[in-house]
């Protein structure tokens, strides 16, 4: 034995060695050459002799016979600053009169000390480093006789400008959403905090996409640990492509198994920025206009921006509506079906009455009318997100004659049903959250299927389960059901009821227990107040 353990470590002590030798091999092979020629048969060779990577070379330069080359991707740059802040200065006769260089690291330094008007430049000595700075929209230039180059921001390109945003629109407050450029999502939340304690942390996570994303959060208000905990989580996120928001969402969030969502989206700055400014954390992804929020509460998913513009007993009432909307939209085609199926007797004679004229000569049970009619509607929801504008109109026609009108005159389905999936669909497009919504749409068809084994009795199990699995679910470490489970007094100024601007003096106490206060006291307006 002690021979095969003194063979087995030193094969290990052999094997890390070879790793070690690898390693330096490689990095000494991905720097740059001396060469011009040599890097540029590289470049091309790397990138497949595309025909979008500009080479432009120029020669004699600064009074000698040095070439340099101006490299970068046509589209990902900015042509603005290409022509006025790099290739002008560097053609430009007056400076190449004064300037004379004798080497060519004395050329590169002169170009990039005193040559170009750009913001952000810095030094370059590997191929990697160079391809990468490449793609990402900056400009490389290279000199014969260095083996060191220059990366000079020009990143541009076409993108979508500032709009409102088309999921979250508010009849009061900001009418600007997000982009898909992630420097401009980070610019419209710093203008709405203007603290140096806005902290970014960025990330690149995608072994092919390469894909930058940001980590804000507010240092002194946010939870540390569970700004550790985020980073930690896209630390571990080893794939080859990051293309939207909801690929980190599914690779850090708490519970994959759940119909809730353990993190929420918004396109609006606004949100934002009153998210952090309570101590959570968003998570900025280049490509998408849709920010992650972390952690939440299962509340805040009913809550929306234009709460906190409005009358606290406006924005109150209308909470409520959207918590109410949300049983609606789950609970309803249920409630018919065990009503109608199982417990007649609670209707009115009347009611009922009409309901089983209504239902003579339906040739189908309640449940699979209701289960028809609801994959009916999801099939036009789905195909009226999908198809082209110009036949929207249409197909909304052809949908609404066949919900409506033609399945009833055809007796296939009763006219009460068709009432009860009517104003379920409506009550679904209430939550601010498409994310709730869509737990709703989900959980329907299981609370359809117990009503219609079990009655009331079914859909009083599958509420106790729903609320048995929501005690369990966890945002980061933080109760979803908080602050009602656990039950925290203070908090309850901002989750069903919200309280006027001057009453909510601290912040959520879960998330933020070293910086709680958010305002002083007995800023309460009244006549005294205004005495000097």
């Amino acid at each position: 034995m002690p021979f095969f353990k003194r063979t087995k470590r030193t094969h290990s002590k052999t094997a890390l060695l070879h790793h070690n030798e690898q390693t330096v091999q490689t990095a000494e092979s991905s720097r740059l050459s001396d060469r011009l020629d040599q890097n540029l048969h590289r470049i091309r060779e790397q990138t497949g002799h595309s025909r979008d990577i500009i080479i432009r070379t120029l020669s004699h330069m600064f009074g000698s016979d040095c070439t340099l080359a101006v490299i970068y991707i046509d589209g990902l740059v900015d042509t603005l600053t290409i022509n006025h802040s790099i290739m002008d200065s560097l053609t430009s006769k007056d400076y190449e009169e004064k300037l004379h260089a004798s080497n060519p690291a004395e050329i590169l330094s002169i170009i990039k000390n005193r040559f170009l008007s750009i913001g952000s430049i810095s030094d370059l000595e590997h191929m990697e480093s160079l391809i990468s700075a490449m793609l990402e929209g900056n400009t490389v230039i290279l000199i014969d006789g260095s083996s060191r180059g220059i990366i000079a921001s020009s990143i541009g390109g076409e993108e979508r400008g500032v709009e409102e945003p088309q999921s979250q629109t508010v009849v009061r407050g900001p009418k600007e959403g997000f982009t898909e450029n992630i420097r401009t999502n980070t610019a419209l939340i710093r203008r709405k905090i203007k603290s140096p304690d806005l902290w970014i942390v960025d990330r690149k996570i995608g072994r092919i996409t390469q894909t930058d994303v940001a980590v804000m959060y507010l240092n002194g208000i946010a939870n540390d640990k569970i700004v550790q905990e985020i980073l930690n989580r896209l630390d571990q996120i080893d794939t080859d492509s990051i293309l939207e928001s909801g690929y980190i969402e599914e690779f850090i969030q708490d519970t994959t198994f759940t119909p809730f969502p353990t993190m929420t989206n918004t396109e609006r700055p606004d949100a934002i920025a009153g998210a952090i400014l309570e101590g959570k954390v968003a998570v900025l992804v280049d490509g998408t206009p849709f920010v992650l929020i972390a952690p939440i509460t299962i509340f805040k998913l009913f809550q929306s921006s234009e709460d906190y513009y409005q009358k606290f007993d406006i924005a109150t009432f209308l909470r409520l509506l959207r918590i109410i909307s949300f049983m609606v939209s789950m609970l309803l085609p249920s409630l018919y079906i065990a009503i109608s199926t199982f417990h007649q007797e609670m209707l009115p004679t009347t009611l009922l009455i009409s309901l089983a004229a209504q239902r003579e000569g339906i040739p189908f049970p309640a449940v699979v009318e209701a289960l028809a009619m609801e994959i009916t509607f999801e099939v036009l929801r789905e195909a009226g997100v999908r198809m082209p504008r110009a036949m929207g109109s249409a197909i909304s026609i052809v949908g609404a004659l066949v919900l409506g009108q033609a399945a009833v005159q055809a007796g296939l389905v009763s006219a009460a049903m068709v009432i009860i999936v009517a104003f379920t669909a409506i009550a679904s497009f209430v939550a601010p959250s498409v994310s709730i919504a869509n737990s709703a749409r989900l959980l329907r068809f299981c609370f359809m299927i117990l009503a219609a084994t079990l009655g009331l009795f079914g859909i009083m199990a599958g509420l106790i389960a729903m609320l048995i699995h929501l005690c369990g679910l966890r945002s980061f470490g933080l109760p979803y059901l908080t602050p009602f489970a656990p039950f925290i007094p203070s908090d309850q100024k901002d989750v069903l009821v919200r309280v006027p601007w001057w009453a909510m003096l601290t912040r959520p106490t879960l998330i933020n227990r070293n910086n709680a206060k958010r305002q002083k006291m007995n800023q309460r307006p009244s006549p005294s107040n205004g005495k000097k």
